[in-house]
């Protein structure tokens, strides 16, 4: 069973590839346990266990050599120093994680302004108006906390409530 070619950038691909059969996943798991060769794949038949040591073995996930294997720690460090940089999050971006949820509100006054006006803008359309229940409801997409975010989107003067606070509406006519 042969390393993958070291003169190559290192391709994460192929590791979240192998790492996505379940099989690969307990092999791989049993080196990094420091199972002996002869029992890692234990429970598999004789072919599946082949073939999860062949793929992690071709992904770079492991290494065998003189009849023992290693966890190749040194292609997931490749594979993160070779994978390109991400670009610099800007604007309200930079307080929303990969689901678009708020991870952190903004020290800034202008950039929580911001954020608000991004939420508000999001979850109601200029003069509807919904109870709520609604809004809550709307606002999950942004976190947890709706009760606080509707809170914050009010106090800001975004959002306008009726004084018995049944329904809720954006306070501008864009």
């Amino acid at each position: 069973m042969s390393s993958p070619d070291r003169s190559e950038p290192a391709d994460w691909r192929p590791l979240v590839a192998a790492l996505a059969n379940a099989d690969t996943r307990r092999v791989f798991a049993q080196v990094e346990l420091g199972r002996p060769l002869d029992e890692i794949g234990a429970g598999l038949s004789p072919s599946r266990r082949r073939r999860a040591l062949d793929a992690a073995t071709r992904a770079g996930l492991i290494t065998i050599q003189d009849g023992a294997a290693s966890v190749a720690a040194e292609r997931f460090t490749r594979a993160l120093r070779d994978a390109p940089a991400r670009p610099p999050r800007t604007g309200v971006d930079r307080f929303l994680d990969a689901e678009g949820r708020i991870d952190r509100y903004p020290s800034s006054a202008a950039d929580r302004a911001e954020l608000l006006r991004h939420v508000a803008g999001t979850v109601l359309a200029p003069g509807e108006v919904v109870d709520e229940a609604e809004l809550g409801e709307r606002l999950q997409r942004f976190g947890d906390d709706t009760a606080a975010l509707r809170r914050h989107l009010v106090d800001s003067g975004l959002v306008g409530r009726t004084v018995s606070g049944s329904s809720y509406s954006r306070t501008d006519t864009e």
